[in-house]
């Protein structure tokens, strides 16, 4: 990867490198539909389309199909994906599409209740589908106790959408067979990675790093197939 395209393209921890570990053991081949959901910029899309050779949808709310497409041919791939600028909340697929679901920093945004997966995505994801996501989390709930110095630097819209491995495994676990999950190994580096580049928001996000310093925030990950 282009490390000029990937710091440009960055729009939280890397995802590159949170896609390389979380797809390493996933059993993803040439031919399978895969959504890619919630992609932002479509680096874990590039990733899957170069590694993989899957047919990826790649669908984000916020980034338009045109500007993502432009990437996808910058970056050689645009002939296995396809761009979709939509709504999570609503995805216009038929029942039993895809072969696979990769979703990372973006799950949790819409997907932190208990209606989600069963009601909105489950029904789009073949029987034996795989279902691979990673997220920022907590080490442990502490919704009810915030250390004082975190206080000022979490939001209550971060609050309530960074949640531990336990609070995470009730929402998939009942659902997915050969169900993994944990914490990922790339953490640090991948904070690294998007805390080096000069985007305001990574500017702002060194605080809240450096203060937390390893103590409390996570990312996740998570795997299984549909039951």
């Amino acid at each position: 990867m282009n490390l000029e395209f990937l710091h440009e393209n960055m729009m939280g921890p890397n995802a590159w490198l949170i896609a390389e570990e979380l797809t390493a053991n996933l059993p993803l081949r040439k031919g399978m539909k895969v959504l890619d959901l919630g992609c932002g910029r479509g680096l874990t899309s590039v990733f899957l389309a170069e590694k993989f050779g899957v047919e990826v949808f790649a669908l984000d709310l916020w980034t338009s199909a045109t500007e993502n497409y432009n990437r996808f041919q910058q970056a050689g791939v645009s002939h296995l994906t396809i761009p979709l600028q939509l709504d999570a909340l609503q995805l216009p697929f038929a029942e039993d599409f895809f072969d696979a679901v990769i979703s990372i920093d973006s799950y949790h945004y819409f997907g932190n209740n208990d209606t989600y997966f069963t009601r909105v995505l489950r029904p789009v994801l073949k029987k034996d589908a795989i279902v691979a996501m990673a997220f920022p989390g907590m080490k442990y709930e502490l919704h009810q106790n915030i250390p004082e110095e975190m206080k000022t630097l979490w939001d209550d819209e971060a609050l309530e959408m960074w949640r531990s491995i336990e609070w995470w495994k009730l929402k998939f676990e009942p659902y997915l067979k050969d169900f993994q999950i944990g914490e990922m190994e790339c953490f640090d580096q991948a904070w690294q990675d998007w805390l080096s580049c000069d985007n305001p928001y990574a500017v702002e996000d060194r605080v809240m790093i450096a203060t937390d310093n390893g103590r409390y925030m996570n990312l996740i990950k998570l795997s299984g197939m549909i039951k």
